[in-house]
């Protein structure tokens, strides 16, 4: 199951988001039922990400990771 977010960031605070992406990346590779993920930023506007994360399950996204703690 293949996760898509687009994720826009403040104008100026891509350095910030990115720091605290790189904390965020340990969570979720922790979880269970997660195999991978990447994050692209855009070309045409260096404010938007997009966050591409491949689950087990559709479940191990909503149940799993969206109720845990740590989200």
């Amino acid at each position: 199951m293949l996760e898509v977010a687009v994720l826009d960031v403040v104008p100026g605070k891509e350095a910030e988001f990115e720091a605290a992406f790189r904390q965020a990346s340990a969570i979720i590779s922790s979880m269970d039922g997660y195999i991978s993920h990447q994050l692209q930023r855009c070309v045409e506007n260096n404010y938007r990400y997009i966050l591409l994360v491949n689950w087990q399950s559709l479940e191990a996204h909503t149940v799993g990771f969206r109720t845990s703690a740590q989200y």
